[in-house]
């Protein structure tokens, strides 16, 4: 006798509920190449305000998306999409329908290089290059092992990269950036990169074009967590986990023909 078919009168998975709403999958789809206020979402989904961010919030509280208050102007909120309770409950969703479907969710694939074709070049940049973008510029060329040029930048560079930061890549992930040295965006004017991403709201006010892809994460400083502008070492295990969240499944967007076809000038 085959396994018992799902119970057809059950309400479905709370992932297709929320997800099956045209609205709500183009608020996904447009959050999962980066992060966005109710306003650019509002410019970017062409629905009014009030009905994007009811939207909004029914997926925040399903949680597939999350929101956080704007470094840059308290008064906004950037949301994005969360990247690994979206694959759980994708992977739960084909199990309510059968148990084959069951499956865990593997870890995004490393960027494989083609013959012929250059790295994909990406660029992190925050205020200082002192957290959060040295700690995703040493991850994403972990992760990929050379196989993607990776670099950071700062609009205001701090002198050093801040000690929390070489602690927690050495103590969570085993990379040594001690030695790492801080520079400023603008000497990286004329480079070219497939990608650049900022990581600070106010980074992202005030970053060059680089004629490139510009994508926004939205993260708290690690160092800015507490009254004396250090930060808890816990501060900085957390940034650095989520950014990690964040390297790990932006590495299957590196194989886009964009970033992989083009032969070296």
């Amino acid at each position: 006798m085959g396994p018992r078919p799902p119970d057809a009168t059950a309400a479905p998975p709370e992932f297709v509920r929320l997800a099956a709403h045209p609205l709500r999958w183009r608020l996904l789809t447009e959050l999962a190449g980066g992060d966005y206020r109710v306003r650019e979402l509002v410019e970017r989904v062409g629905e009014p305000q009030n009905l994007v961010s009811y939207h909004l919030r029914l997926l925040r509280d399903g949680g597939l998306v999350k929101a956080r208050r704007s470094s840059f102007d308290g008064r906004d909120s950037y949301y994005h999409l969360d990247l690994e309770h979206c694959a759980q409950a994708l992977a739960a969703a084909g199990a309510a329908l059968h148990p084959a479907l069951s499956q865990t969710p593997s870890p995004p694939r490393r960027p494989v290089a083609r013959a012929g074709s250059r790295r994909p070049a990406v660029l992190f940049v925050c205020t200082g290059n002192s957290a959060r973008s040295p700690i995703a510029e040493a991850l994403l060329r972990h992760h990929t092992t050379g196989r993607v040029t990776s670099a950071s930048a700062g609009t205001s560079p701090k002198p050093q990269v801040h000690p929390h930061a070489v602690r927690v890549l050495r103590e969570s992930f085993g990379i040594e950036l001690s030695g790492h040295r801080t520079q400023h965006v603008d000497d990286l004017a004329g480079r070219r990169f497939d990608h650049v991403i900022t990581l600070c709201d106010k980074a992202r006010e005030v970053c060059p074009e680089f004629g490139s892809r510009r994508v926004h994460w939205s993260m708290a400083d690690p160092g800015a967590a507490d009254d004396t502008g250090q930060g808890g070492y816990a501060a900085f295990q957390h940034a650095a986990a989520d950014i990690d969240t964040r390297v790990r499944h932006l590495m299957p967007l590196l194989n886009t023909p964009e970033t992989v076809a083009r032969s070296e000038p």
